[in-house]
């Protein structure tokens, strides 16, 4: 009879912290989780609200890159840097091609310009800075606030605070092995305020394990050094292209072009897919040309890479990531984990669906803290029209959990499929500890002065 007694402070202390974050960052959360949810089908609502990035009906093969680029020159002849390519993802899509860093955004975090290219016809269709269109703003919402470099850090720091909150909203939920059968029921029938502390907790329970993941894999991308620290890799920043290989050759007047470039870079590659192709850069520039391999999780943002001199045709360097160790390997999982590429089309639909389930959590949760202050009144909660709506949202919310969890299933497999080994993957993790703690007490160290 102790342990409840012992057991009612620590659960009031936990009970605090849930409450508070929820008032505090709630909102935020709630942010993070819709324009993240809508940001998972960016470039389909991209297309879907401006038709002509839509190609109805390919027209054959097509053009060479160096054609294509040769249009987008002729349309913006006085941007003398480089340019990526980078190729459609189907046979209805546009080549984008981006230019860093523009005059008219040169200052801007990051707000590249993107030139969609008809790759059949070599017409130029759109030209937009990034930021300035719906799903580039709701993107940059998303990862930095609208508020730069400072936004981009206090996303992070939303992403701790976010699994702070689902851990003590875990822990305030189980109710022991004998009552989990009552605490997984939504009791409509007792009012509007219960109704939404059920589905608060239902909700919460099944979202639980991908929003911790989408947390997590958050913090990471926003403070990129510490997986790096952690690994004991470097460039694996999501978006990194690799070290800057300056050219060596003397320019002649039979420079390379970009589609012998990108058939000397298959050389290694055969079979790879062609993603991206960056121009160079001034006359000491290289050619840098991206491939997806097969055995890539990464879908857009994949890590083969090889960088050819367009002087004197010869490849320079190659990175292959069948050969990165296994810190490296785990590095390139955190962005497609965190976009649910790395499941296929169901792995994205289960992150819209948690995505979308952070703003019902903050509603409901809101709404039963109003309650209990006496801003909202307690009515009852009438389903009879909507009862077989109800019943089809359930079940379709219990296929939805078993999908989950064969995926998370699925998704371990994969791991140590693409682990050199498990006893080296566990090698790793000690090592990640070992850092961690090195990490902590370096700046420990640090702030006692003892370092300067």
């Amino acid at each position: 009879m102790q342990l409840p007694i012992k057991r009612l402070p620590v659960r009031a202390a936990w009970l605090k912290i849930h409450l508070y974050l929820a008032l505090s960052a709630g909102f935020f959360f709630a942010l993070m989780g819709l324009t993240g949810s809508i940001s998972v089908y960016r470039e389909e609502l991209d297309e879907l609200l401006n038709p002509q990035l839509v190609i109805e009906e390919p027209q054959g093969p097509y053009q060479s890159l160096d054609r294509i680029m040769a249009a987008v020159q002729a349309v913006h002849p006085d941007r003398y840097s480089s340019w990526t390519l980078e190729m459609p993802r189907s046979p209805h899509s546009m080549v984008t091609v981006w230019y860093d860093k523009p005059r008219e955004t040169f200052f801007e975090l990051y707000a590249p310009l993107m030139v969609t290219v008809n790759p059949y016809t070599a017409e130029v269709v759109t030209n937009r800075f990034w930021g300035q269109t719906l799903t580039t703003w709701l993107l940059d919402l998303h990862t930095q606030l609208q508020l730069a470099r400072f936004g981009w850090n206090a996303v992070g720091i939303l992403g701790l605070l976010l699994m702070i909150s689902m851990g003590t909203g875990l822990y305030l939920w189980w109710p022991g092995i004998a009552g989990i059968g009552a605490a997984l029921k939504i009791r409509h029938r007792a009012g509007m305020i219960r109704f939404a502390f059920d589905l608060h907790r239902l909700i919460g329970l099944l979202s639980a394990s991908v929003l911790l993941l989408l947390a997590f894999t958050g913090f990471l991308l926003s403070y990129p050094s510490i997986p790096e620290s952690l690994t004991g890799s470097t460039g694996m920043e999501h978006g990194e292209t690799g070290r800057n290989i300056p050219s060596t050759a003397i320019p002649n007047n039979h420079p390379v072009g970009l589609e012998l470039a990108e058939f000397i870079a298959r050389g290694p590659f055969p079979r790879a897919e062609l993603r991206r192709v960056t121009t160079p850069a001034g006359n000491a520039g290289i050619y840098r040309i991206n491939l997806r391999q097969d055995s890539e999780i990464n879908q857009r943002h994949p890590f083969t890479t090889v960088w050819v001199d367009r002087w004197s045709g010869h490849i320079k360097e190659v990175r292959n990531p069948a050969r990165f160790s296994a810190g490296e390997t785990i590095a390139t999982w955190i962005w497609p984990l965190h976009t649910g590429e790395a499941l296929g089309a169901t792995g994205r639909f289960l992150w819209f669906l948690a995505g979308q389930s952070v703003f019902v959590l903050y509603v409901s949760g809101l709404l039963r803290w109003l309650y209990s202050r006496g801003m909202v009144k307690d009515r009852e909660v009438n389903f009879a029209l909507l009862k077989p709506h109800v019943y089809r949202l359930i079940k379709t919310i219990r296929r939805m959990s078993l999908k989950l969890f064969r995926l998370m299933r699925l998704l371990v497999h994969k791991m140590i499929q693409y682990a050199p080994t498990i006893k080296k993957g566990y090698g790793v993790l000690a090592q990640w500890l070992q850092r961690m703690l090195l990490i902590m007490k370096t700046h420990r160290r640090k702030r006692l002065g003892k370092i300067n």
